[in-house]
This record gives C-alpha cells, structure tokens and sequence, in this order.
C-alpha cells in the first residue's frame, strides 16, 4: 500500500512537472511573437530600439511607430485573448460540452447587438457603449441561464437556449443595419468582426482590472470547477456548493467575455477554439485555464498580425479568427455525430 501511495504521489509531481513545462513553453512562446509584432511591420524595427521605446525613451520613429502603433495593439490582443481563453474553457468544462462557448450560447451576440443599438439608435459614443455592451452581455447570459433552468441547468438545454436567443439578437442586429446612417457603419462593423485597429494603451485598464478580478475568481474556483466536470451529483458529494460556484463561474466568465468584447469587439471563436487546443497540448488532467488563456493570447496576437501583413488585403483580427473557428466547428460537430454522442 505505501509503494502504491509513493507511485501516485510520483505521477502526480510528473503530472505537475510536465504541465508548467508546457506552460513555460506556451508564454514563452507568447512573448515571442509579442517581440515580433512589436519588432516586424512594415518597417523594421531592432529590438535595442524597441526595449528602449518600452523603457519610455525618445526614440526617433521607433516612438511613434512601437509606442503608438504596435504596442496598444499588442497589449489589446494579449489581453482580449488571456480574457476570451479562459472564459471560453469555463464555460466548456462547467457545461462539460466543448460547443458550450460564449460564441455559441449568445453572450458575445448580447455584448454586440447592444453596442449596435448604442450606436446607431442611441447615438452614443466610446466608453458609454461599452459600458452598455458589458451590462447586455451580462444580461443575456443571466437570461440564458435562466431560461434553460428546470431542476438545473443542462448543458445541451443551455447551449440550444444560446442559439435561439443569439439568432433572434443576429435578426436584431441586421434590422439595424438596414436603417444606418453611412457614417456609423464603419464602427459598428467592427463591434460585428472583431478588431484592434485603432488600439490605444488607455482601453487597455479595463481589461487588466477584469482580469484581475474575474479572471482572479475563475483561478479561485479552478479546483470547484474541475469537481463540475465529473457531474453535479459527484461534485455536491465532494463538498462543492454546485449553485454557487457556476453562479460564479457564469457572471466571471461572461464579465471576462464582455469586456474584451466591448473593447474590441466579438473576435470570432477565440473562447471556441483555446479550450479544446489546450486540452490537445496539456491534456485534460488538471485544470485548463491558464494554457486556455495563453492560447487564446496567441491565437488573437498572431491572427492579427496574419491579418495586417501576411495575407493580400488587410482583414481584421475577427476575420481570420473566424476562417480558423468555422471549420473546427464543422470537424467537431462530425465527430460527435459519427461517436453516437450528444451535443
């Protein structure tokens, strides 16, 4: 028996071994490509240069070029994918369904088809529409969840819920549209793709504090929410106060979502995608928010800079997100049909 305790104990430290290993090799990996946007444009810039924009120096060019271009874009994207990642995988693991996103059951439709509204009806401007876009987002998901609660909340019931109340916010959406003035299309498209043009450092504060508060609660929840994975019934039998902490988890998440959806827009399938690719890099013992969020990072850093400089036209970062997400989409919905298993 104690031989049997001494290997458990061993595989558990290779377990927690390999798992910062991978970690370390995500961020690091992370702040490799946050040095080559920072870096590589359409101008080239020498890292000496760069690190010394960063150390706040007068830097001819570089300054203008690093410190107001490349730099609030960066820090934008770095931040909206931490927030999209590890909202999008506490979602799919409290639901226990890899479909059960925030792109899928509405939240990022609330946040958009209220900044819409706010813009064109309204005719409101900066932090006022995100302050709308983070309350509707909220609103939805409180909708959601309770429209889909009958003796608790399934995650099929839930995310088929999300569907027909992000459908209907899609029709509102587009009714908009029809009646905007030329010279508010332009912004309301990008609450409708996704984007960091324009990116300043300022929109920056209210994504680190969400981060750090809701983000700072998920990581609190993270043994809880590991305990919801193997069921309600199992995890009330191990202590976990099951309605608080997905009542929790809900408002941190989509407070997560909100936020980086009302500063730069819904970037399509982010919080979609970082879970299951997480999962495929770390695996599934232990909790996924941490490599969810740093892969949700990379895929918003490097989707953006794919879309300024390696493609013939110039798309925004929702865009070749979106290209990305869909197919996934399709792949998983197949695999799940020809498994027998149930969405």
């Amino acid at each position: 028996m104690p031989l049997d305790r001494f290997s458990l104990a061993e595989d558990r430290r290779r377990l927690t071994l390999r798992r910062g290993a991978l970690v370390a090799v995500l961020a690091a990996l992370l702040a490799g490509v946050f040095a080559l946007t920072l870096s590589l444009g359409q101008s080239y810039t020498p890292p000496g240069e760069v690190l010394r924009v960063l150390l706040g120096e007068e830097v001819q060019g570089a300054g203008f070029t690093v410190g107001q271009l490349r730099l609030p874009r960066a820090v934008l994207s770095v931040l909206a994918g931490l927030s999209f990642g590890m909202a999008g995988v506490a979602f799919q693991t409290m639901l226990r369904n890899p479909l059960a996103s925030p792109d899928i059951v509405g939240v990022s439709s609330g946040a958009s088809a209220a900044a819409v509204f706010a813009i064109v009806v309204l005719s409101m401007k900066g932090p006022a529409v995100s302050v709308v876009a983070v309350l509707a987002g909220l609103a939805v998901a409180l909708s959601v969840y309770g429209l889909s609660f009958r003796n608790g909340v399934a995650g099929t019931r839930l995310i088929l819920v999300g569907i027909g109340v992000s459908a209907m916010l899609e029709s509102l959406v587009a009714y908009i549209l029809t009646q905007a003035p030329e010279w508010t299309l332009q912004e309301v498209l990008r609450w409708l793709t996704g984007s960091v043009n324009g990116a300043r450092l300022d929109q920056a504060m209210p994504l680190l504090a969400a981060l750090l508060v809701f983000g700072g609660l998920l990581l609190g929840c993270a043994r809880n929410l590991m305990a919801l994975r193997l069921g309600d019934d199992t995890a009330a039998a191990l202590g976990v106060r099951v309605s608080l902490t997905r009542l929790v988890i809900i408002v941190s998440a989509v407070g997560l979502i909100a936020t980086a959806t009302a500063v730069t827009g819904p970037i399509a399938f982010v919080a979609f995608l970082s879970g299951p690719i997480a999962a495929r890099i770390a695996g599934t013992r232990g909790s996924l928010l941490i490599p969810s969020a740093l892969v949700g990072a990379l895929l918003v850093l490097a989707g953006d800079y794919v879309g300024q400089f390696l493609l013939p036209i110039r798309y925004p970062v929702g865009v070749v997100t979106g290209a990305l997400g869909a197919p996934f989409l399709i792949y998983l919905l197949v695999r799940v049909n020809r498994s027998g298993g149930s969405l």
